[in-house]
């Protein structure tokens, strides 16, 4: 389920891409990811509160984040350069102990090599062992997009799945972002038997 809704572009600077830390998840981070879900993500697609917990209960390492880290002087996020002031807080681009949190991605590893829709809220279904990386979700809080946040993201992710061995990585998405998985090397398997928020949606794969 890879689709996320558009709410314009940021006018100001943002932070060079290749400076940008990205890190795994910890249990800490759930206020912030579930900020930037619910910033992405419609309600009926939206990954629910519970259920990001309990994917950062069982797979925090298979949570991506982009970060624009805090100002050492300050303590604030210093994305522009600038001291932050509090009227900049974006609406939903929640803040973790290292930052603020522009982009993530996550999803379950397993040997079944179709993303279901019972993987969304069933943590439990993950393998460490499994062959295939599944993305849930490529979340770019909209004040933020068109900067390569979420590209960058999601190639460390394909990186990391390569690097352990998997077979390949599987997402599912939108017609409109079939052209956009596929310039990574996806390949689109037709329409997915899945009904996640009563939308159709394309499976695509990525084999190494």
């Amino acid at each position: 389920m890879i689709d996320a809704r558009y709410h314009g572009i940021m006018t100001t600077p943002t932070p060079q891409l290749a400076l940008l830390p990205i890190r795994t998840a910890t249990a800490q981070d759930l206020d912030a990811i579930d900020s930037l879900e619910r910033a992405c993500f419609p309600p009926a697609e939206a990954a629910s509160r519970t259920s990001i917990s309990s994917r950062l209960a069982v797979f925090p390492d298979h949570f991506w984040l982009l970060e624009a880290p805090r100002n050492p002087d300050t303590g604030d996020h210093d994305e522009h350069g600038e001291r932050a002031d509090a009227g900049d807080r974006i609406d939903g681009a929640g803040s973790t102990d290292a930052g603020l949190l522009l982009s993530f991605v996550n999803g379950m590893v397993t040997d079944q090599p179709h993303l279901l829709d019972d993987m969304y809220d069933h943590a439990e279904m993950h393998d460490p062992h499994g062959a295939w990386q599944m993305i849930f979700g490529v979340d770019t809080h909209p004040d933020y997009r068109r900067h390569g946040y979420a590209g960058r993201v999601l190639r460390h992710a394909i990186d990391t799945a390569r690097a352990e061995h998997r077979r390949g990585v599987v997402l599912t998405c939108k017609d409109r972002l079939v052209h956009f998985y596929a310039s990574f090397g996806f390949r689109d398997e037709g329409m997915s038997a899945s009904t996640h928020g009563g939308v159709p949606w394309h499976e695509m794969r990525l084999t190494f």
